[in-house]
């Protein structure tokens, strides 16, 4: 590490001009949240293994920006020659450094890994100073990474209308219109998932998520798709040419956008055919913006537009793609189904060799455990690693199975309180009878993508434990009661979820929902439920589908998270106020809270109906996938309590 910083802050030295700092985001081309090997440049530079982080080096200094997910595995990855900056606590990376480099400060990007968005936002902060965002010709982190992974030649799939629902033709009309109505004559997408739905192609360029290394540039008359040509079998070409999609190489995307800019790529220029478009009756001097989404469109291709000509608006596929179509909603509904009798194939086997393995009471009985440890046979120590294969093993037995939709979380007793803990074969902990047991994780399947979250715990309970895994399932069930009106955000719900928490003075540091991809990202907006003010950006609406996940994380000693995925519908109210219209939440994730981990005298009678309900949907729902004994294992979990 200390070899590596050394390396980049020759190279920024020898730069020109010299480099006071360079900026190693963790975004890739296409400022994904999940990037290939080949890309993952600030972990290469910092050590630090998150999804989220930014890493920013100067001559004297080097510091890693993170958020409350990561705070811990940060402090835990860096080294001493690594300060961590905790978003929300310490200065923001901007006001950091517009205050603590010098006047004229020169500061390196590689503008292909930095968003419109952020790039513009920092300039502002460099004003006062003249300071000046440096974009660099080449990536500097890439030429001293001696090892650096090489590019994978990966197949690109054709995503079947029967599970994508809505052909390829049909979107880009929606999109074209959407074009004439913002006055537009064409837009660059750089979004991974926005281009994989758009044209009904996955790929598996990126771990865990079905996407290809791809842009997309569409016009009233013309799409384009930018890959790496080695990847499309001659089916996949044929696909492309019979829904008027023109595949040109993945570099070439710089030299169309240029064009683009100047009216000049082909196959059609736009002012010739515009008449055709739109009956003649439009001004073709006034359609002359470009559009280009702020938050996920680089800076490198925005610089090669007219600022002026530019239409700076998130992309119209971001919420096209979250409001699924019936087609999608029956998958995912279909998916989420075959992945909740995986996850309790999961733990029946789990509480098994709990007991077996390592003197537990199990999952049913609150007893100390009888014996700390008994003698292995042979592969028989249950790690965090070796449990979350198992589990991965139970969901490739299921229909449509493509693989993890995010590496799984599968973590015990103090790992648990990192929010985001990546458990590695070498440094896992095994697994503890006497700690509570927290698994985050998820599938890729051809109808849909899941993500769940369940804590358990196979010896006895602190009456703390309980408390806190109360008040999370409590927070958990009043936002998947909620009802609210239409024009609501993820903003406004996301204290129902906290309240129960805040009431003993609890809190925790992650939103509370994310949207989900169909057989596409885990993580999926533009909507979200949080305490972050994005989350005002977009209100919640019938179709979309979001994540439920309270939790409360106790440093050094446990973490809790329950999460499900829900579809928001349309609500049936008694009254209608202001004609509004109401929406409610559809839980499609099916898998047993664990009862005895809940103090129900801290339920409500409501709670206690709901919870009920809940486990007895399970069992009907889950039951033509489960052979005898494991069926038996859900009735004795989803048995009814009461307080």
């Amino acid at each position: 590490m200390a070899d590596t910083l050394a390396a980049l802050r020759s190279l920024m030295s020898s730069y020109s001009p010299p480099l006071d700092a360079l900026v190693v985001p963790s975004e890739d081309y296409h400022q994904s949240e999940y990037v290939s090997s080949r890309d993952k440049r600030r972990e290469f530079v910092s050590g630090f293994t998150g999804s989220a982080g930014l890493a920013l080096i100067t001559m004297n200094e080097a510091l890693l920006w993170t958020d409350g997910r990561y705070f811990l595995q940060a402090a835990q990855q860096l080294s001493d020659q690594w300060k961590l900056m905790r978003i929300g606590e310490d200065p923001a990376v901007d006001v950091w450094m517009a205050d603590n480099l010098p006047n004229d400060a020169a500061i390196g990007i590689d503008p292909w890994c930095v968003s419109i968005d952020t790039a513009q936002r920092w300039e502002c902060a460099f004003a006062k100073k003249q300071q000046k965002l440096i974009q660099t010709s080449t990536n500097l982190v890439d030429e001293v990474w001696k090892n650096r992974p090489p590019p994978q030649i990966n197949p690109v799939d054709v995503h079947a209308l029967e599970f994508a629902g809505r052909s390829a033709t049909d979107k880009l009309n929606d999109l074209r219109e959407r074009l004439t109505q913002e006055k537009a004559r064409g837009i660059v997408i750089t979004a991974l998932d926005e281009v994989a739905w758009l044209y009904n192609v996955r790929g598996s360029d990126v771990s865990y998520c079905p996407v290809v290394h791809s842009f997309a540039i569409v016009t009233p008359t013309s799409a384009f798709l930018y890959v790496d040509q080695r990847k499309l079998s001659s089916e996949v070409s044929g696909y492309l040419k019979e829904n008027g999609i023109e595949v040109r190489e993945y570099d070439a995307v710089s030299a169309d956008v240029s064009l683009l800019a100047s009216n000049q790529l082909g196959p059609f220029a736009f002012k010739e055919t515009q008449s055709d478009v739109s009956g003649g009756t439009e001004d073709v001097d006034s359609i002359d913006l470009i559009w280009a989404d702020p938050g996920s469109c680089c800076y490198a291709l925005y610089s090669k537009l007219d600022s002026d000509k530019v239409l700076l608006k998130q992309s119209p596929l971001a919420l096209a793609k979250a409001l699924k179509n019936p087609i999608e909603l029956d998958g995912l509904r279909k998916a989420h189904i075959r992945d909740g009798a995986a996850v309790v194939q999961y733990l029946v086997w789990l509480d098994k060799q709990m007991q077996e393995n390592y003197g537990a009471s199990g999952y049913f009985v609150e007893e100390e455990t009888l014996a700390k440890k008994k003698q292995f046979r042979e592969g028989k120590k249950l790690t965090e690693v070796t449990v979350s294969d198992k589990l991965e093993s139970f969901r490739a037995s299921k229909e449509h199975f493509k693989g993890l939709s995010f590496p799984t979380i599968s973590s015990v007793g103090p790992n648990a309180a990192i929010i985001h803990y990546g458990p590695q074969p070498d440094t896992c902990a095994e697994l503890d009878a006497d700690c509570i047991y927290l698994f985050d994780s998820g599938a890729q399947y051809l109808d849909g993508t899941t993500d769940i979250t369940r804590t358990v715990h196979f010896g006895r309970p602190s009456a703390h434990e309980k408390a806190c895994y109360t008040a999370v399932l409590k927070g958990h069930i009043a936002l998947g009661n909620a009802r609210f009106p239409n024009g609501t955000n993820g903003h406004a719900l996301d204290i129902l979820a906290r309240i129960p928490l805040w009431k003993d003075g609890l809190d925790y540091r992650h939103g509370t929902g994310h949207g989900i991809g169909s057989y596409l990202n885990v993580h999926e907006g533009p909507h979200l439920i949080s305490f972050r003010p994005q989350a005002r950006n977009v209100p919640i609406q019938a179709s979309m589908t979001v994540t439920d996940e309270p939790g409360y994380y106790e440093d050094g000693n446990f973490g809790i998270r329950l999460e499900n995925v829900l579809v928001v519908n349309e609500a049936d109210t008694k009254f209608n106020f202001a004609d509004k219209g109401y929406l409610s939440f559809e839980h499609i994730t099916w898998a047993p809270y664990q009862s005895k981990l809940i103090n129900l005298s801290l339920l409500t009678p409501e709670e206690i109906d709901w919870l009920n309900t809940y486990h007895s949907k399970c069992r009907d729902i889950l039951s033509p996938y489960l052979d005898d004994a494991e069926m038996a294992w859900l009735k004795k979990a989803t048995e009814p309590v009461r307080a």
